[in-house]
C-alpha cells in the first residue's frame, strides 16, 4: 500500500511561482527546502492511497480558498526563513 501527502506535490509546484514575487529571498536549495516545509507544517495533510482519492484531492485542490491558503503558508514561510536563514549558520 502506498501513502502519499499530496500537499508535498502541491507546495513543491507552487514553491517556485510563490518564490518570484518575492526578489529579497535567498533560492539556494537548504532555503527551498526550509520553505516547503515550514509551508506544509502550516497546512492540512492531504494524503491520498489510491487513483480515486488522487482524483478527489485534485478536484478540492481546484478550490480558490484552498489555492490561497497553499500560497499564504508559503509567503509566511518565506519571511520567516528569509529572517533566519540556515546556510548563513554554514558560513
Amino acid at each position: 500500500m502506498e501513502l502519499r501527502n499530496y500537499m508535498e506535490d502541491l507546495v513543491l509546484e507552487k514553491l517556485d511561482d510563490v518564490m518570484a514575487q518575492y526578489p529579497y529571498c535567498c533560492t539556494c536549495d537548504l532555503c527551498k527546502r526550509d520553505i516547503a516545509t515550514l509551508a506544509l507544517n502550516h497546512l492540512k495533510p492531504r494524503y491520498i492511497s489510491s487513483h480515486k482519492g488522487d482524483v478527489y484531492t485534485r478536484l478540492d485542490e481546484m478550490s480558490v480558498q484552498y489555492e490561497v491558503e497553499v500560497i499564504q503558508a508559503i509567503a509566511q514561510a518565506i519571511e520567516i526563513v528569509h529572517k533566519n536563514p540556515r546556510h548563513a549558520e554554514e558560513e
